[in-house]
């Protein structure tokens, strides 16, 4: 998974074309060679681009504004910071290092998805939030801490919550603007 900066989710019955969906969608945001691949996960894909991942999800996001047909197989976009071991101390200490990135006082929300380990959400949780001194809030945070395992790595991220693109629940925000 080191090297991957973007993760992505689709429908596991048309990945191939969720690859080639998100491969074309990077190359229109302006990456001239991105690359896209399935994982050994259902629904889940790996890229990898040039472009830094957090403003890849903006152009993104822009992008399907204006084509929003070009994201029909697509559910879920996130960039991917860090790459860690899937070990407890290491993804706290790199949810710690990255949240630097935070203001004093600013909150945040840790969200953890899980593929292939026996590492369990609760504890995850805890061990990334007794690294970071800042509020937490569920709703609504400052900054989103995500942790996503994928079973031997797992990607950290201390981003703000636009950073991440679920384009089903955009597409309806922008169809309800439409009307």
């Amino acid at each position: 998974m080191k090297g991957y900066n973007l993760l992505a989710t689709a429908e596991r019955r048309r990945l191939g074309r969720a690859c080639s969906q998100l491969w074309l969608n990077l190359r229109e945001v302006g990456d001239a060679n991105p690359s896209v691949s399935r994982t050994r996960y259902r629904g889940l894909l790996r890229a990898k681009t040039s472009l830094d991942p957090e403003e890849a999800v903006n152009l993104l996001r822009s992008h399907m504004a204006s084509s929003p047909s070009k994201y029909d197989l697509l559910f879920r976009v996130l960039p991917v910071l860090s790459w860690v071991p899937s070990d407890l101390d290491l993804i706290a200490e790199e949810a710690e290092k990255q949240s630097a990135r935070m203001s004093r006082g600013e909150t945040y929300r840790v969200t953890v998805e899980k593929r292939g380990t026996g590492l369990r959400s609760r504890e995850l949780v805890e061990a990334v939030a007794g690294r970071i001194d800042n509020p937490v809030k569920l709703v609504e945070p400052d900054w989103v801490v995500l942790v996503e395992v994928v079973g031997n790595w797992t990607g950290v991220s201390v981003v703000k919550p636009r950073a991440t693109l679920n384009i089903q629940k955009e597409a309806y925000a922008l169809r309800l603007k439409g009307e």
